[in-house]
C-alpha cells in the first residue's frame, strides 16, 4: 500500500527507504489510519527480519499533503523478484 523510493539521509549519511501513501488515498481517512498503523506495528517489533522504522509523518505538497514512512534500506531483491525467479512462483 504505497510507493517506495530509495533516498539518502544527509544528516546521518546513510541510505533509507521512503514509503509514500499514494495521492489517491490521502483523502481516505481509513487508508491514512491503516498506513500509520502499519508503521506503528512494525516499530513495536524488534527482530532481524523486520525493518527498522526511523520516522513517520506528513509533508505538504503541491496537491495537498502526502503521508510517509522512513525505514532502514535493505539491499537485495524484492519479494516480487524472488517469487518471479522461483519455480512455479513459489518460495520455501
Amino acid at each position: 500500500m504505497g510507493e517506495i523510493y530509495l533516498a539518502e539521509d544527509t544528516q546521518l549519511g546513510r541510505k533509507v527507504a521512503i514509503k509514500l501513501l499514494p495521492d489517491k488515498f490521502t483523502a481516505d481517512s481509513s487508508r491514512v489510519r491503516r498506513f500509520a498503523q502499519e508503521a506503528r506495528a512494525a516499530s513495536a517489533l524488534n527482530h532481524p527480519n523486520i525493518i527498522t522504522i526511523h520516522e513517520i509523518g506528513e509533508a505538504s505538497t503541491e496537491n495537498g499533503a502526502t503521508h510517509y514512512i522512513v525505514t532502514e534500506y535493505v539491499e537485495g531483491e524484492t519479494l516480487r523478484q524472488r517469487m518471479a525467479n522461483a519455480p512455479l512462483g513459489r518460495i520455501e
